[in-house]
């Protein structure tokens, strides 16, 4: 949680940003800014304590300086992924972008050196018309991160068409939940291993959804992938999804599929077809949202210490 600092406009692009203390923001963003419209930065913001560290090197800028729309003590936004809901006042705003590109450089770089807003400002749309003013607490929900790794040989050669994996991805995001990651991977065990690995260590999902090379073909190793980076199995999800897929096809109990953690991150092994798929991920996904917040610190179980 946070407080907003400041609510800063300016009616010119180009130009400073003036602290006007509070402000509404409509769907285009903070009415009366110039920087308001149809598009994926409508609201600029940055961290009061960034501010603070960079005026400590003798920068002596003030609110709105850097061209931020909101300036908020105590959230960190540059460690946040975007997607992030935060809550002010009456007004929502998702991110959807952190940091951008310099053309062209400010009256501060010229002077410092140095300009944060680049790398530390990050920006976001407007979900929830409200006023928002200077005092206000600033509320932050992180969503539910997804990666999708799809394991077929003919997806990676481009002759078949990725209907599981792009079934998953629906799914998901009708429930919350942001793709932050897509690969069609070769059944290859090295390949499929190094996957899991990038996105489990690189914190950038909370679960990894896989589909295809759970069965018995000789080509089929999704499930020795994961077991081989996951450092603690959870067995009773591919439990759950055979136990219900055999109420379907009798064949289920032929599924090979596994689950695990690695770090903070879950993975968990679908079937290939695109109707398993739909049937077991629509079967599993609200207890496996428990799981996740559990493992990101968001829940706790049941009977806690």
């Amino acid at each position: 949680m946070g407080t907003v600092k400041a609510v800063c406009i300016s009616e010119k692009k180009g130009t400073a940003k003036r602290d006007v203390k509070k402000a509404y923001l409509s769907d285009k963003g903070v009415e009366n800014d110039s920087h308001a419209g149809d598009w994926h930065r409508q609201v600029s913001l940055l961290s009061y304590n960034r501010v603070l560290e960079f005026n400590e090197k003798g920068a002596d800028v003030g609110f709105g300086d850097f061209g931020e729309n909101l300036v908020v003590e105590g959230i960190d936004f540059k460690t946040l992924p975007v997607g992030t809901i935060l809550k002010a006042g009456t007004a929502e705003l998702k991110m959807t972008q952190i940091g951008k590109q310099c053309h062209s450089h400010c009256e501060i770089f010229t002077r410092m050196g140095d300009c944060i807003m680049p790398r530390e400002g990050v920006f976001a749309v407007v979900i929830k018309p409200g006023m928002i003013s200077a005092g206000d607490e600033m509320t932050v929900s992180v969503p539910l991160r997804a990666a999708v790794v799809t394991a077929s040989d003919k997806g990676f050669r481009a002759e078949r068409e990725d209907l599981s994996g792009e079934l998953i991805k629906r799914i998901v995001s009708a429930k919350g939940y942001i793709v932050t990651s897509y690969k069609i991977l070769p059944d290859d065990i090295d390949m499929l291993k190094d996957e899991f690995i990038r996105i489990a260590d690189g914190n950038l999902a909370d679960v990894i959804l896989t589909t295809g090379g759970t069965g018995f073909s000789k080509s089929d190793v999704t499930p020795e992938a994961t077991i081989a980076v996951c450092q603690r199995l959870a067995p009773g999800i591919p439990e759950a999804i055979r136990v219900y897929s055999m109420t379907v096809t009798k064949r289920a109990m032929l599924s090979r599929a596994a689950a695990g953690i690695r770090g903070s991150t879950l993975i968990v092994n679908l079937p290939g077809s695109p109707k398993a798929v739909e049937e077991s991920l629509t079967h599993i996904i609200g207890q496996l949202n428990h799981g996740i917040e559990i493992l990101r610190g968001d829940a706790y179980e049941c009977a806690r210490k």
